[in-house]
């Protein structure tokens, strides 16, 4: 028996090894090996297995190591069969349990074809670095646990023994704090037989020091319980489908496509022709409209039919308040995934999860790949959000992964959001996927209302840039009195965005990278949002010597000064990335916030969605133009986005509530449809029909090249090189599929981290037509060592 296995070390490249006798009844897919590779032992995970050498040769051919990378093989080609030839033989199998399984392995086959990545990074997508680890291993400590039955103890350790009964036992560490004793004297029992001391595992448990009050199911609106039950029609689907075994055939007939995607049945190199699925659906609920409530009773519906769920929320700031909702509804079936949790807690949870004692997974973009047994459903909340978008190799979008794995595992999949993606509500035009909608808030409370302030105004009456508006200073006010609360939305961290000198025009720039630095008063410094670099405050000028620096904009830090002058008696709360880089910090602030201890809460993009403060009556937005007047095309849809969430955290409760968007674009079409009542289809009509006659996404694929490099001279050869050869090949005309090539040209960002950027996009139908010449031109023009190339598929930004 031969297997093909996919290494820790980075070779870019899939390796065969022979599998001993007493070894191969025990191998399977995604099984964790031993394997020799040089002159050490490295650990492997089995993504093949093949009786004989034409076998595996026959795979390779059809692609079976996928298509992102060269077919390699550790000792010859194996298209043929060749008894003389000596394979290295596998050593051990460190886990009888697989790691991977082969939906999983599928599913990384699919990414790294789609977004042109290594095959082995995609692979390593679905082991956290905690689980690769050899070195991290199930935490042991010592339990003690009470005998029955009488025995001659001092008085001391009969005290100790009537505690340890009345407790139940517990861990050597805890117990000793608990009863003010030393570990012998816990021993001392135990020589005597009065208790039992052994070896545990003791799981890290991220939700250890959380109160979780257990909830029961709530009772749905009509449109809640319609939503829900076209939730378990599709799940029922799934189920039937994989009961029968029900595959599609090799035509495109019937095939599901993953929103970004046009996928072909064979589109997952070396996994066979693609399984039908319920087609995915975007559950389409205003703000407030309980979309929550409906995932937990859908989850629950699947926990009764022994199936397990995903459930991913965007940012990590969200986690908290999700945690805190499914896991006072589910317990200890849950487990959670983030990048704040420990090695440790990370190296438990997804054990917990592999060996199906947790069956309820939350967390970011990473969750969507955890080996959840019998997976039924994968929710998406918020599927709009940009965070969902890796952005390192391999790129990939986890909403769209996310889609693919639904399609892979045959299971119903949820998109739930108040302002769809652009993507998928053409999908949900062309009946590629179904709608389930919620168009009230729940009990029937009223939207908030949106008032649109024209900071042109205020500004012209002030005389200067205002912070607030007199009718938002007077709104705040108003919510103070009343014991009500407040959120005050700016997507801009510190204290000013530029320090410049009115006489010479100089602004204090980071020389690393193209950006001005951002002035920061809490530790008086300018710092560099990029690079992380930092530089104290000049005492004057440095071009005229000038002292009179001024600083222009502002950000979070100055919000709240000004807020605390204007209403000194006022509670502020400030979260941004500058106070929430302490563990747990998110859940603090939160946790202040909604029990009333803080009467304002300002903050960037992490406090603009999903969160839900019952006492919230008042949303100010302190800059609605920041994100509008992008160099993107996507500038006007990610604007109405952030508008239309950031104002659905008002008035969730029984009191009604109030939005005002301070604007100097007040008739700016993204700008009138966050505010009006119209709702969000007038604005996407508008927006598709724009987007289809200047042939952007969604109505084609982008794919952006960033080369960077020290030598800027060398990275724009390299960048005009690849145009140039891009533009010029064949294969995108093979293919049927028109592909735009753009000149090379420095990026947006045109440096960072002392790095030069210059950038080529590429667009057209499919992305295969794009990637396949891609592929090539990187295999025949290779870049020199000191320039590198980023490819990102269907990217989101192009800074």
């Amino acid at each position: 028996m031969i297997v093909r296995v996919a290494t820790e070390i980075s070779a870019d490249r899939l390796f065969d090894y022979a599998v001993p006798e007493a070894l191969a009844p025990r191998i399977c897919i995604g099984q964790r090996v031993s394997v020799p590779f040089g002159g050490r032992t490295v650990d492997a995970y089995v993504v093949e297995i093949g009786d004989q050498r034409s076998e595996i040769g026959e795979r390779r051919s059809a692609g079976a190591s996928g298509s992102t990378q060269p077919d390699f093989f550790s000792q010859s080609d194996l298209r043929s069969p060749a008894p003389d030839l000596r394979l290295r033989s596998v050593l051990a199998l460190e886990d009888d349990v697989p790691f991977l399984s082969p939906p999983l392995i599928a599913l990384a086959r699919w990414m790294a074809d789609y977004y042109c990545a290594p095959f082995e990074l995609t692979l390593r997508c679905a082991l956290p670095a905690a689980v690769r680890n050899t070195d991290m291993r199930a935490k042991e400590q010592l339990f003690v646990a009470p005998a029955e039955g009488a025995f001659e103890l001092t008085k001391r350790q009969s005290e100790l023994l009537e505690g340890l009964r009345r407790v139940g036992g517990g861990w050597l560490h805890a117990l000793t704090r608990e009863f003010a004793c030393t570990p012998p004297t816990l021993k001392a029992l135990a020589a005597k037989g009065a208790a039992t001391i052994e070896k545990r595992q003791m799981r890290r448990d991220p939700l250890a020091n959380r109160t979780l009050i257990p909830t029961q199911p709530l009772p749905l609106m009509p449109e809640q319980a319609v939503a829900l039950d076209t939730i378990n029609k599709a799940v029922e689907v799934g189920m039937r489908k994989e009961e029968l075994g029900v595959r599609n055939e090799e035509s495109d007939g019937g095939v599901l496509t993953p929103p970004s995607s046009l996928l072909t049945p064979n589109s997952t190199a070396g996994s066979g022709p693609v399984p039908l699925a319920p087609k995915p659906i975007l559950l389409f609920g205003v703000t407030g409209s309980g979309k929550t409530e409906v995932y937990l009773q859908a989850i629950a519906r699947m926990l009764e039919r022994g199936r397990g769920a995903i459930v991913l929320v965007p940012e990590i700031a969200l986690t908290p308040q999700a945690v805190q909702r499914f896991a006072s509804r589910f317990g200890n079936r849950i487990a959670v995934l983030h990048s704040a949790l420990s090695e440790g807690e990370r190296f438990d949870e997804w054990h917990r999860i592999r060996t199906g004692e947790a069956v309820v997974v939350v967390g970011p973009r990473s969750a969507v790949f955890a080996p959840v047994k019998n997976l039924g459903l994968i929710v998406v909340d918020e599927e709009h959000e940009p965070s969902y978008k890796q952005d390192e190799t391999p790129r990939y979008n986890a909403r769209d992964v996310a889609v693919m794995r639904g399609l892979l595992e045959k299971c119903a999949v949820v998109l739930g959001t108040a302002t769809p993606a652009m993507e998928t509500w053409l999908n949900v035009e062309k009946k590629k996927y179904g709608l389930a909608t919620l168009s009230k808030r729940v009990s029937d409370r009223p939207m908030p209302r949106v008032h649109v302030v024209d900071m042109r105004i205020e500004t012209s009456q002030a005389g200067h840039i205002q912070i607030f508006s007199g009718v938002l200073l007077e709104a705040i006010k108003l919510r103070l009195e009343r014991g009500e609360q407040s959120i005050l939305f700016l997507n801009r961290r510190g204290y000013a965005n530029a320090l410049v000198c009115p006489k010479c025009g100089y602004t204090a720039s980071c020389g690393e990278c193209s950006i001005s630095y951002t002035y920061h008063q809490a530790d008086s410094c300018l710092r560099c949002h990029i690079c992380g670099g930092w530089k104290t405050v000049p005492a004057a000028c440095p071009a005229c010597a000038d002292p009179a620096f001024k600083y222009a904009g502002f950000g979070t830090q100055r919000v709240e000064l000004a807020l605390q002058k204007c209403f000194p008696q006022a509670r502020v709360l400030r979260m941004d990335a500058d106070v929430t880089a302490r563990k747990h910090s998110h859940d603090e602030l939160l946790a202040i916030f909604k029990s009333g201890r803080a009467d304002i809460l300002i903050g960037t993009q992490m406090i603009a969605k999903g969160l839900d403060f019952p006492n919230v009556t008042l949303v100010g937005v302190l800059s609605a133009d920041m994100s509008l007047h992008m160099p993107d095309f996507r500038a006007a849809e990610r604007t109405y986005q952030l508008l239309a969430q950031v104002s659905g955290r008002a008035g969730r409760a029984e009191l009604p509530g109030e939005v005002y968007v301070q604007t100097y674009s007040p008739e700016h079409p993204a700008v009138r449809a966050a505010a009006g009542d119209e709702g969000f289809a007038p604005f996407a009509r508008q927006e598709l029909s724009e987007r289809k006659e200047g042939g952007y996404p969604p109505y084609t694929h982008l794919v952006c090249l960033t080369f960077k490099g020290e030598s800027e001279e060398k990275v724009a050869f390299c960048a005009e090189a690849y145009a140039r050869e891009l533009s010029a090949t064949p294969v995108g005309r093979a293919l049927r599929a028109a592909v735009i090539v753009s000149e090379a040209c420095p990026a947006p960002l045109a440096k960072a981290k002392g790095l030069y950027r210059y950038q080529v996009l590429m667009r057209s139908e499919t992305t295969r037509a794009m990637t396949r010449p891609l592929r090539d031109v990187m295999s025949r023009k290779p870049l020199p060592p000191n320039v590198t190339v980023s490819v990102d598929v269907d990217a989101l930004s192009i800074m």
